[in-house]
């Protein structure tokens, strides 16, 4: 069923790196675009006040320099003091202001940070949640969904990257405008200079041309090994996505479990290997080769404007304070190509984290939702047929379920009983709109279900699956599902699931924490104590249709006989829908259905199914010796 999924988007993505195709470059800036759409939705006021922060942050120091390039121009000339005192007055009051403007702009941005950065998980979060079943059952749409988180923590790659990157593109801009606007003046030639040998090249436009040059040079190589080192990064970066793959995994057991099965070693060996694995030391290859690179490439552009300069400067074509201007914003020049050819590569090759963020925002939702309202009855007589009903689940042609007919109304106890594979599990799945038939109809009050309001049919139903989940928070937050909860209905439902001696033997009552992991007095219930939670969960819920997997498959026998004596006081007037192993435990219900092998083969009551010679007589002898 994995591969039809992501068939939709396969056919539409961008073709990228990962199916061994290169983007081209208008494909990489329209993957760009729309992140940066995508980051300027999640925190909009974030975006601005960085965008204005690093603005301000970049140009600042042009200011610095050219003011005191006047300063020292004016010292080392006519030496001014009412022009001294107002340069330096003006520079110290101007930085003042940029740099209160600054605090300002910066606390307002460190305000917004840590929204951000929740946002962007809350975004994937609400998406995952937020689409249909299918997907979230298939495992690609897992391996992809571990892709994109295991990118983000281990190599902070994707959606943030994108987002430091287009800021860092920014300031990359703010610095080749600024410098290359400070530094034209640097090219000027003075006529009428009786010089010769280097002084009278360095005032000569062929000189202007050579420092270009060698200016060019040194960019166009900045990009080259940029882009070679940017791309040999993350080759090696992957490695360490998956190295923490399995580390996390690990760590992320219990310690029970990392004891018993002396987990330590294993994780003492992984971290090792991880040190001497091969991205490792190729990513100590890069670092210091790239590193002499740098330094080497740096050395000869920076020599050419320093000779340049202080000639120009022995000459008369600027002051001396123009040498120190010219050494800085030549410098920042540099940094600032050096700075785009990195951004600009990197932003490229995030944009293989980008299409998988992108292949998983883009799974196709083809259910349809319906538009009509479900109706709200005082008497809440609600039947449900099951008419000819085929499935099978996408991408494969197996099928679960054929040609089931069933009826059944609220009040009803219907047991769904059968052998592993039988489709009891599908044949809930499908009552609660999981997914669609492939074949038939499911109909409310004579209507299909898919022309009601999806949550609205939903909101029917209140499900305990064989894997619940119970969470480290608090006891009450557990059963209603929120923050925000009645705590003497809290307490009811759970005292009606059989909770009710274990919640008065906790000191905090529906407060305690479930779990030891964040709270020390957090409290580890055992599996038939969770289940019983659990199923206060499917009462609080208060909805028309209870459906229940095993609900007592993690209890003692004991236990199982108290809840089943307590379940029709429990219900009440709902539909009960069980699916159960335990034969013994459908004994009370109004209604047994047998499945076997994807077909509804007997349905009755206990007593008379027991008496016909079909599978519940097969499957109730099979047991009859654990019950004697």
């Amino acid at each position: 069923m994995g591969t039809k999924a992501l068939t939709g988007v396969e056919k539409n993505r961008p073709e990228g790196k990962e199916n061994g195709k290169k983007r081209t470059l208008r494909e990489d800036w329209k993957l760009i675009a729309r992140g940066v759409g995508i980051v300027r939705k999640l925190s909009p006021q974030y975006f601005r006040y960085n965008v204005l922060f690093q603005i301000m942050d970049e140009l600042s120091p042009y200011f610095v320099l050219y003011m005191s390039a006047q300063l020292v121009n004016e010292l080392a000339g006519q030496c001014d003091g009412k022009r001294l005192v107002t340069l330096a007055g003006i520079t110290v009051l101007v930085q003042f202001a940029i740099n209160a403007v600054k605090r300002m702009v910066q606390a307002r941005c460190n305000a917004w940070l840590e929204v951000l950065q929740t946002q962007e998980e809350l975004y994937l979060f609400d998406r995952l949640h937020g689409m249909e079943y299918r997907h979230l059952e298939d495992p690609e749409v897992t391996l992809l969904r571990e892709k994109i988180y295991g990118a983000m923590n281990a190599t902070g790659s994707g959606l943030m990257s994108l987002f430091w990157d287009s800021i860092a593109l920014v300031a990359c801009a703010m610095n080749l405008v600024a410098s290359a606007a400070l530094t034209f003046s640097m090219f000027r030639v003075v006529e009428g200079v009786e010089v010769s040998g280097f002084l009278a090249f360095a005032n000569s436009p062929w000189c202007a041309v050579l420092l270009t040059g060698i200016l060019l040079a040194h960019s166009l190589l900045t990009v080259r090994f940029a882009k070679e080192r940017t791309e040999k990064s993350m080759k090696e970066l992957a490695g360490l996505a998956e190295s923490n793959a399995y580390l996390f995994q690990v760590m992320g057991m219990r310690g029970e479990d990392i004891m018993v099965f002396d987990l330590k070693r294993a994780m003492a060996r992984a971290q090792e290997k991880r040190v001497k694995a091969p991205w490792m030391i190729g990513w100590n290859r890069i670092a210091v080769r790239y590193g002499i690179i740098d330094i080497l490439q740096g050395v000869i552009p920076d020599l050419a404007v320093f000779l340049v300069t202080a000639a120009k400067a022995f000459l008369g074509v600027f002051g001396i304070g123009n040498f120190v201007l010219y050494r800085g914003t030549v410098k920042r020049f540099i940094d600032a190509v050096s700075g785009l050819a990195r951004t600009l590569t990197h932003l490229r090759e995030n944009n293989q984290y980008l299409e998988q963020v992108y292949r998983f925002l883009d799974l196709p939702d083809d259910m349809y939702r319906g538009t009509l309202a479900v109706e709200k009855r005082d008497d809440i007589d609600y039947e449900v047929e099951f008419r000819d009903v085929s499935f099978r689940y996408p991408g494969t042609d197996a099928w679960v379920l054929r040609h089931v007919d069933m009826k059944f109304k609220i009040g009803d106890k219907l047991a769904i009983v059968g052998e592993n594979g039988s489709g009891k599990t599908t044949f809930i799945k499908l009552l609660c709109r999981l997914y669609d038939p492939t074949e038939g109809e499911i109909l409310l009050n004579g209507i299909d279900i898919t022309r009601y309001r999806y949550e609205e049919y939903m909101s029917l139903f209140s499900v305990v699956f064989q894997d619940y989940q119970l969470f480290q928070f608090s006891l009450a937050a557990n059963v209603s599902g929120s923050m925000d909860y009645d705590g003497e209905k809290v307490r009811r439902c759970l005292i009606q699931a059989g909770f009710g001696d274990k919640l008065e033997r906790l000191e905090k009552g529906i407060d305690t924490v479930m779990g030891r992991d964040y709270e020390n007095d957090g409290v580890d219930l055992s599996g038939g104590e969770a289940q019983k939670v659990a199923l206060a969960r499917a009462l609080y819920k208060d909805a028309p249709f209870m459906v229940l997997d095993e609900p007592t498959a993690a209890l003692d026998p004991i236990a199982e006989a108290a809840v089943y004596e307590n379940f029709q006081r429990i219900v009440e007037n709902k539909t009960a829908v069980f699916i159960s192993h335990r034969l013994s435990s459908c004994r009370f219900c109004d209604d047994i259905a047998v499945f076997n092998k994807g077909r509804l083969v007997q349905r009755g009551r206990h007593g008379d199914l027991v008496e016909q010679d079909g599978k519940y007589r097969e499957l109730w002898n099979a047991q009859a010796k654990y019950y004697t």
